[in-house]
């Protein structure tokens, strides 16, 4: 399986447990791994045959900057459906990660990966005959 990767979004974004996330924010790191047949439009060079990257970024966008959860469990797995939902893959895999979280000690980041298969054999696109 061919593999389309997103990579290094960054998002500011309202998610958190306590009032304070909730209220200032935090930044939000979000990689995008979208399995599909990337042969058609290897062979046809359209946007029609493959997977529209920008879109996938932009309702990415929409939901890290545009949707509030508590838990970033929560934001990875609607991201995972919502882009099985929207777009032709057969798998998704995200990486969401909560910069600086509220946690005593030192810590970079929490990342939170879930991968998700398409329940709807027909959203993934058709081979394409030249």
């Amino acid at each position: 399986m061919d593999v389309i990767r997103l990579s290094g979004m960054v998002f500011y974004g309202y998610h958190g447990v306590t009032a304070a996330e909730k209220e200032t924010g935090r930044r939000f790191e979000v990689d995008c791994e979208l399995e599909a047949d990337i042969a058609p439009p290897g062979r046809t060079d359209l946007l029609k045959d493959t997977v529209d990257y920008e879109a996938v970024y932009k309702k990415i966008k929409e939901i890290v900057e545009g949707r509030t959860f508590s838990l970033v469990e929560s934001l990875a797995v609607h991201l995972a459906d919502e882009i099985l939902k929207e777009f032709p893959v057969f798998r998704v895999t995200l990486r969401v990660r909560k910069r600086t979280p509220p946690i005593p000690g030192n810590i970079d980041h929490i990342e939170i990966e879930v991968s998700r298969q398409q329940p709807d054999p027909s959203k993934i696109l058709a081979d394409t005959k030249d």
